[in-house]
């Protein structure tokens, strides 16, 4: 009788303790804020010295953790290039598997916030989403105000502006009539802080780890901010980038004249319209870098921040002038690579990594951070780098855009190739980080030439690139089984 009792009392203990530990374990979990922005190019940050923009909150990240210079998107299937960025980033799938895996019929690994969940975490989302046969209402514990892929635009947004007349006579980033971001009687950007700030407020009374999943439409066009962002910004304060061009020659084949994005600014670009447009882009980043702010007051607010992990970038770039385009289809620097900050317990405040990485290893590493399990995951944690236990991650970087577009980056080349219009440019980005001068009729880098199409073969063949002999006759038999 007593043994029983003894062994009753013992059970009861250990489940107690197992509690306990359990708790403890939760509580010493460090918080995940994921911050994510859209159509955000990796130069539009004031504090990484290439363009006039004010961006007070993201400096002060810049300086408080790590920034990686050399962060990329892989690429995109269709012209919504935000929406294989986010996929692969919550499927943690390379780009062609990514594609597979958000099909409903197919898709059968967890997405991010359920392995968050998995380890424990409270798990939390609002803003954009994007995701194609997702439901952020069955993926989160806590979800508010879902966005579509852009706020709504209007006609007169379009091939503008013509001239300083057109200008005066048409459309206004400020003016809430056309609704846009504007859209319920609330800037968005304005309404994404409110949420954070609702939700860190409850935060701060839990024990379990929070992962936020904060994600701004901006600054995507329509590029609509209050007058005073615009203003900061007179025209005389906007340079016309180096590599401005009225037309891109390829424009028409890599991803055509009537492409969404590219109607936004009038065909041929002029310096003014250029200018306007980037006045508008810059001001909308920075009122959203003062949303930004408001976020991080919260967070400092909820007493949470020690135990932090913040994380801002963006799905991908924006060429708004440089080369002639207007949008994200194309495989130059200012549409494939973007910001990316890490701010941390164990985070070396001021340090800048340039070593290549991918946007969405941010996804294993926050699973790293958790301590949850990650053998589906395609992409690789940053600890290493960030810990200085490792200074290269991939040996390449690889980008695609349908099956128009192909892009190899290895150390200081990047060779892009466009497929349908049977041309090739060849660029040595440390020379010529601007991209102007193609390389790859000069005979003196044909060995370098031939070795980046090897390298691009083999590397399109490793991740069943539909457009390689391997993802071809994956495609083929895949078909033949229908």
């Amino acid at each position: 009788m007593m043994k029983s009792l003894y062994r009753r009392i013992h059970a009861i203990l250990c489940v107690h303790i197992l509690c306990w530990a359990a708790t403890h374990a939760a509580a010493e979990k460090p918080n995940i804020l994921f911050i994510f922005a859209d159509d955000m190019s990796y130069e539009a940050i004031g504090a990484v010295g290439e363009l006039d923009i004010d961006t007070p909150h993201l400096d002060t990240l810049v300086k408080s953790g790590a920034i990686f210079t050399h962060a990329y998107n892989m690429g995109a299937w269709g012209g919504a290039v935000c929406t294989a960025s986010r996929s692969m980033l919550n499927t943690g799938s390379f780009l062609w598997k990514a594609q597979e895996n958000v099909k409903p019929y197919i898709s059968d690994n967890l997405m991010w916030s359920q392995l968050m969940q998995q380890a424990g975490y409270q798990t939390y989302f609002a803003g954009k989403w994007h995701v194609p046969n997702a439901n952020p209402e069955g993926l989160f514990n806590v979800v508010q105000n879902v966005r579509p892929g852009m706020p709504k635009g209007t006609p007169q947004g379009y091939n503008r502006p013509k001239d300083p007349e057109d200008y005066a006579a048409g459309w206004k980033p400020w003016e809430t009539k056309h609704g846009g971001f504007w859209q319920g009687g609330k800037h968005w950007s304005e309404v994404l802080a409110d949420d954070g700030a609702e939700y860190l407020a409850t935060a701060a009374k839990e024990d379990k780890p929070f992962f936020m999943y904060l994600a701004f439409n901006a600054p995507h066009d329509p590029r609509q901010a209050p007058k005073e962002y615009i203003d900061r910004y007179p025209l005389e304060r906007i340079e016309v980038p180096e590599n401005f061009l009225g037309q891109y020659p390829y424009a028409d084949k890599i991803c055509g004249l009537k492409l969404r994005d590219e109607r936004l600014m009038p065909y041929p670009r002029t310096e003014y319209a250029v200018k306007v447009n980037r006045q508008e882009y810059f001001a909308l980043i920075t009122h959203m870098d003062d949303q930004i702010g408001r976020i991080l007051e919260d967070l400092k607010a909820s007493g949470k921040a020690d135990n932090t992990y913040i994380i801002f970038t963006a799905d991908h770039g924006l060429a708004v002038g440089r080369h002639g385009l207007s949008g994200k289809q194309n495989m130059y620097d200012h549409s494939v690579r973007v910001p990316f900050i890490v701010v941390g317990p164990d985070v070396k405040p001021g340090s800048k990594i340039d070593t290549p990485i991918y946007l969405q290893d941010l996804m294993a590493t926050s699973l790293d951070l958790a301590g949850a399990p990650s053998e589906t995951v395609d992409f690789k944690s940053l600890l290493p780098l960030l810990r200085g236990e490792e200074s290269e991650h991939y040996e390449s970087i690889y980008g695609a855009y349908m099956n128009r577009q192909r892009m190899i980056t290895q150390g200081d080349w990047k060779l892009i190739s466009y497929p349908t219009a049977n041309v090739e440019r060849l660029f040595n980005v440390k020379k010529d980080p601007n991209e102007m001068d193609d390389l790859a009729s000069n005979p003196e880098y044909a060995s370098k030439l031939e070795d980046l199409r090897a390298a691009l073969s083999a590397l399109s063949k490793e991740l069943n690139d539909p457009g390689s002999e391997a993802g071809s006759k994956k495609k083929k038999a895949k078909k033949a089984s229908k």
